[in-house]
């Protein structure tokens, strides 16, 4: 069953890329001053999201490939917690995110910067899911 396997293979790229946001990368931005943080932040969000958003759709069509040819719910499950994150994203962290971007770099403060302490708390629930649907990929291919 392939379409199961690229679809743990794509989850697990999933949360392996939101990992790094909450282990390196987040952390690594909190140490700059408000400007550098929020510019910092701008693009390296705008590329996160042109990866990730594509791999939840990916992961979670390829998952529900995998349900209907194996006949285990177990499959459409991983991939509905790997797409999850885009209606997360769009609800909760959306708000936060066009906040953060209408912000001009040079006008950053403390406000900004909480805002993306804040959103770093807000990816983790998005690396959760992440690794959700990986255990759970994982779980209906054994």
């Amino acid at each position: 069953m392939f379409a199961g396997q690229l679809a743990l293979v794509v989850a697990a790229l999933f949360a392996g890329a939101a990992l790094y946001v909450n282990v390196a990368e987040q952390p690594a931005r909190l140490r700059l001053d408000d400007r550098a943080l929020l510019t910092e932040w701008k693009p390296s969000y705008d590329r996160g999201f042109a990866m990730q958003a594509p791999l939840a759709l990916a992961g979670f069509l390829l998952a529900l490939i995998a349900a209907w040819q194996a006949r285990d719910w177990r499959w459409a499950l991983g991939g509905v917690a790997l797409v999850l994150n885009w209606p997360f994203t769009l609800l909760v962290i959306l708000p936060i995110n066009k906040k953060l971007t209408s912000t001009d770099p040079a006008s950053a403060n403390a406000d900004t910067r909480r805002l993306v302490e804040t959103w770093g708390r807000l990816h983790a629930v998005r690396t959760a899911l992440g690794f959700t649907a990986v255990a759970i990929c994982l779980w209906a291919s054994l």
